[in-house]
């Protein structure tokens, strides 16, 4: 019997590595002589970055973690972490490193929060030999359409006058145009992956995820009207599936690349939990396993909009493979088998008592 073990992290509380060696030593101890396996999953949120770096790994490349001081999405001093790939000169980074929600839970500021920090990520992965980053995009604490991360690399947001805009979402109402007079040209040329665990378009991005980012009443109206004058003044069609990731980021990075490249062919953003499957070993193992197991820290309706959760539950039923779901909160139950966590004792606790009890309504 095989049972492979492929959570996604739970936020705030366990990484995705951490809930899977958990939930495991669960089903080890109620099936002790189950064959159960570890594939930490990700779908471009929070973890995306490790998983592939964790992969090419094991496949034998060179990769190294690197730590650099950072500001987060409210314009703290804090640090981040981004994992290069020497071997094939690729940067793994996650958007929620340096300007995730966690770190600025206690200050939200929907209107200003900027990708600023992000983007000293990239341009340190260019100059220490990057020449492809793969990105993912969950996670976020901003609504800035990635201008932040566009600022980093020397292009600033003008209103008509031909004035700087302020950072953050909300000035972007005034974006007249981008002066890319000192644009950091090695950086802003590299071939991007944009990793979206969303298939939220830019003109509905801010109702969907402005509320969890701090933004209500009018800040939503605002942030919404600012979104669609960026998609019109980079001429991208806020329709497109997936621009609305990590607020809008897909939106700055495809207009600098395509203002650099004449067309798209540097930049692309994809659905990432298949991607990430792809690129590590859960795509060709899933098939041949008996159970799968996955959880995420709340299932609900976004669950199968492009999250780690929803796509096991599909390429499961496809492959015949029942699924069972480990959730902090089930509003939304999804898969054979469903263990909602008791909230008592530490998080370790309680996801092996969830793998017991998965072990044993599979055993059942």
């Amino acid at each position: 019997m095989l049972i492979i073990v492929a959570p996604d992290s739970f936020k705030g509380t366990a990484s995705a590595p951490t809930a899977a060696a958990a939930i495991a030593s669960g089903v080890r101890e109620a099936l002790p002589h189950a064959k159960v396996i570890t594939m930490p999953f990700a779908d471009g949120g929070e973890g995306t970055a490790r998983a592939l770096a964790d992969a090419a790994s094991a496949r034998g490349a060179n990769v190294d973690t690197v730590t650099l001081p950072v500001t987060d999405a409210v314009g703290r001093l804090a640090e981040a972490s981004y994992f290069l790939n020497r071997t094939d000169n690729v940067a793994y980074l996650d958007v929620a490193a340096a300007s995730g929600l966690p770190a600025v839970a206690d200050a939200l500021d929907p209107l200003h929060a900027d990708t600023f920090g992000t983007g000293v990520l990239i341009a340190d992965a260019e100059a220490k030999g990057a020449t492809s980053v793969i990105m993912g995009l969950g996670g976020s604490a901003t609504m800035d359409g990635g201008t932040g991360i566009l600022t980093a690399l020397g292009a600033a947001a003008h209103d008509a006058r031909g004035y700087a805009l302020p950072k953050g979402g909300a000035p972007l109402v005034q974006l007249a145009s981008f002066d890319t007079a000192q644009l950091n040209l090695k950086a802003a040329a590299l071939d991007f992956t944009l990793l979206a665990d969303t298939e939220v378009p830019p003109g509905t991005s801010v109702a969907v995820y402005g509320p969890q980012k701090g933004a209500e009443g009018q800040q939503l109206a605002l942030l919404t009207g600012a979104m669609l004058r960026l998609c019109e003044v980079t001429g991208t069609n806020p329709d497109t599936p997936h621009f609305g990731a990590a607020g809008c980021i897909p939106v700055g990075l495809s207009y600098i690349s395509q203002l650099l490249w004449g067309d798209d062919s540097h930049v692309r953003t994809v659905a990432g939990a298949p991607f990430i499957a792809q690129h590590t070993r859960l795509a060709t193992a899933l098939p041949q396993a008996d159970l799968i197991i996955t959880g995420e820290g709340k299932v609900d309706a976004q669950s199968t909009t492009g999250k780690a959760v929803g796509y096991l539950a599909a390429a499961g039923k496809q492959a015949g493979v029942p699924l069972a779901v480990v959730a902090g909160k089930v509003e939304q139950p999804l898969g054979d088998y469903t263990v909602e966590l008791d909230q008592q004792g530490h998080i370790n606790d309680q996801l092996r008592k969830a793998g017991r009890e998965i072990a044993a309504q599979f055993s059942a």
